[in-house]
């Protein structure tokens, strides 16, 4: 190679990275008002989201209600149901009533659920409401003298957002000083929400400024592209800062708020790009949001299959807490009877039952299975009727299943916004390429996630709420992501906005 050919690819070289160097400069400069404006408003607006996790208000008690069911010297189930002309229903249980066990009946998801004493045989007129004022009062130590007002919710709404994914529900309101209430859902006894005038407010806030709830659905373009240009400024911001601070070399620190504000680069560039690039994936990945709510009942059980079998004559060592009615790959209804959870390790506290459902603390107990016509033991288990459900929802045989296995906590693959722990998950390949959730205690389809959307997952786990963090505790999580916003708007959106102004 030539001396001139060489000083010309060096001439080229350099004349390359000037030119990043000066675009970079340019974007950096001139969307300097944009990003400020997007760090100060997402950023801001973000910090109320760790405070709602950390301080908003919580539930008191993390399980579900459990009482021994002793099945002896009660009507059997079949009775009951067919005096009361029930031929068919999507779920059957028995919970926990607040004075004795009840059986559950859920005849169509969407129709109150029917209650029914199961020593007498007789039906508890309209006693939805009041089932889901009693566990209600349960979740949140809430003492029978405080008046509770009950409303049944059949739609998502500003206070019950589509995020929480159950429906109908009840709200529980009770009328304490803090406005206390409750979303409880009494097909599972699962509490969807809990809330009080302070968490209302923040929530509504952080709605109205971080994902600009307040457009109406007409206006989703708008919102899409005024948000996608601001957190994209942001994002063109961080990535010509970092280009900035890797190209131009100083061999001092230069003066005042200039050598500030690139001191600032180093510690929040990196934050700032997380930030800003999960966010506008998630923006794109959720732009014109029809919430899919995946979750299905499962097949109606007949109560013509339930037999006469008496299950009080069923003994286990320890007892058991709860029974429900499923159908299994050969078409038999089966009696689950849930084994009580451990007393040990329980969560006891706020900030211990906040960390619980993603520290993978279970709240009920294993299972067991019987026939319920001949009430001989059903050997294949959990794990087999997991794998029918699936077979039942997807249609697919067992040989386009890859991996099987229990979910016990939330995470990026499985969130909070299902509120159904344990379930399991399968995961399918070709044709359905997509992780199905099956909650085998009431054969319910929990949610259904496409592999195309496990990325953007893990990027907006990962990146934006920082789960890698969740080993030190979500305090220390919330914490920290706090501490790096607070000094992304100080140090780079503060130092940069002043810096521009005088420019």
């Amino acid at each position: 190679m030539s001396v001139q050919t060489t000083a010309q690819r060096i001439l080229t070289q350099r004349s390359f990275s000037q030119r990043l160097k000066l675009n970079a400069m340019r974007v950096h400069r001139y969307l300097a008002y944009l990003g400020f404006l997007a760090l100060l408003l997402w950023g801001g607006s973000g910090l109320l989201h760790p405070w709602l996790s950390t301080f908003g208000v919580q539930q008191a008690v993390f399980a579900p209600p459990q009482r021994e069911l002793v099945l002896g010297n009660t009507v059997p189930v079949s009775d009951i149901l067919n005096r009361a002309g029930i031929k068919k229903a999507v779920a059957i249980r028995v919970v926990v009533g607040q004075h004795e066990n009840l059986l559950q009946v859920t005849e169509q998801a969407d129709q109150p659920r029917r209650y029914f004493s199961l020593h007498t045989g007789q039906e508890l007129i309209n006693h939805d409401p009041a089932h889901a004022a009693f566990l209600a009062r349960h979740y949140l130590k809430v003492a029978d003298s405080v008046p509770a007002q009950v409303t049944r919710i059949e739609s998502f709404d500003s206070n019950y957002p589509a995020v929480n994914r159950l429906l109908p529900v009840y709200q529980v309101s009770f009328q304490t000083d803090s406005g206390l209430n409750a979303h409880v859902y009494t097909e599972t006894g699962a509490l969807a929400a809990v809330s009080d005038h302070t968490k209302t407010q923040v929530q509504q806030w952080f709605q109205w400024l971080h994902t600009w709830s307040w457009l109406p659905q007409q206006a989703e373009l708008p919102r899409v592209l005024f948000m996608g240009v601001l957190v994209g400024a942001l994002l063109l911001i961080a990535v010509s800062g970092l280009s900035m601070l890797l190209l131009i070399r100083r061999k001092a620190r230069a003066p005042g708020t200039k050598g500030a504000h690139r001191a600032a680069a180093y510690l929040t560039a990196l934050p700032v790009l997380a930030f800003s690039f999960s966010g506008v994936f998630h923006l794109v990945q959720h732009a014109w949001p029809n919430e899919q709510i995946n979750s299905r009942m499962s097949q109606e059980v007949s109560v013509a299959k339930l037999g006469p079998v008496d299950l009080g004559s069923v003994q286990l060592q320890g007892g058991f807490t709860g029974l429900s009615f499923v159908v299994n790959d050969q078409g038999e209804v089966l009696a689950r009877l849930a084994l009580p959870a451990p007393k040990a390790g329980q969560p006891v506290g706020e900030q211990a039952i906040r960390s619980a459902r993603f520290d993978g603390v279970q709240p009920t107990g294993p299972a067991l299975y019987l026939n319920a016509t001949t009430g001989q033991p059903w050997a294949a288990g959990d794990r087999a009727m997991a794998l029918h459900l699936a077979t039942q929802y997807t249609g697919l045989p067992e040989s386009a299943i890859e991996h099987m296995e229990l979910v016990t906590r939330f995470g990026a693959g499985y969130d909070f916004r299902n509120k159904r722990l344990p379930v399991w998950r399968v995961n399918y390949g070709a044709p359905l390429n997509a992780a199905v959730f099956v909650d085998t205690a009431t054969g319910v389809l929990a949610d259904i996630t496409p592999n195309s959307a496990r990325f953007e997952q893990w990027v907006f786990s990962q990146l934006h709420k920082w789960s890698f963090l969740g080993v030190l505790g979500r305090n220390i999580q919330n914490g920290v992501i706090s501490a790096a916003v607070l000094l992304s708007i100080a140090l780079m959106a503060g130092l940069g906005f002043r810096l521009k102004t005088r420019r």
